[in-house]
């Protein structure tokens, strides 16, 4: 599905990226990687307004939102991955130490992922709301295809690598574990762009990012979103 990538209508997400990487071209965590993304947001377009963990209610059940993005007229659902091998160095404006950890599963790392696509149609049943997952990495086994006779594994249904396409009803291990059968609505072709190069093994970041919605469902189940204020 051909998505809108711009950010609350006021600002294309590969600016929003550009300026990011400038300052920021790793991050020491997730919740760091969120925050500075709605700053170099606001440092683009101050009219955008951002809101963090924002509680998005169907059928009684509440779900959190990485992050809102309002402006004039539209807003922006994201939803972020900060998936990391291990990475030490000193980098950035000004410069900073960092010492990533390596995060193991990489195959869970797909399902989440796949998760926020999935709830981002959910989040956006508003004709001005547009969503976009965001997957930051410097493993390159999320980018890089399943190697030459590879057999197949729990989580090939979810495979996230350059030139993929995710759409219909993936199945978790061929459907064994049925909780993790996730179902979308649209279909989404993988595009892996670079973000930073940096020194040593583990020292190169792409990014992924999938543009979702605006969609809409009947009445009786669209979702209503808690307005937050300006």
């Amino acid at each position: 599905m051909d998505g809108n990538r711009d950010v609350a209508g006021c600002v294309s997400l590969g600016d929003v990226i550009a300026q990011l990487r400038r300052h920021r071209p790793v991050f020491h965590s997730e919740a760091d990687l969120q925050h500075s993304f709605a700053r170099a947001l606001w440092e683009l377009s101050p009219d955008v307004h951002s809101r963090l963990e924002v509680p998005q209610r169907a059928e009684g059940k509440a779900e959190y939102l990485d992050l809102l993005c309002i402006g004039p007229s539209t807003r922006t659902a994201i939803e972020f991955k900060y998936f990391t091998r291990r990475w030490t160095g000193t980098v950035g404006t000004p410069p900073e130490d960092y010492a990533l950890k390596g995060h193991a599963a990489a195959d869970l790392a797909r399902l989440h992922f796949v998760r926020d696509i999935a709830r981002l149609e959910r989040f956006c049943q508003r004709s001005d709301q547009n969503g976009l997952a965001i997957m930051l990495t410097n493993d390159a086994s999320l980018w890089a295809p399943p190697g030459a006779g590879r057999g197949p594994t729990r989580d090939q249904a979810f495979r996230i690598h350059q030139g993929r396409e995710l759409a219909g009803t993936l199945l978790w291990a061929e459907g064994a574990y049925e909780a993790n059968t996730c179902t979308l609505r649209g279909a989404y072709p993988l595009d892996w762009q670079s973000y930073s190069e940096l020194d040593g093994p583990g020292g190169e970041f792409r990014y992924l990012a999938v543009p979702v919605g605006p969609l809409f469902s009947p009445p009786e189940v669209a979702m209503s979103v808690i307005e937050a204020s300006g």
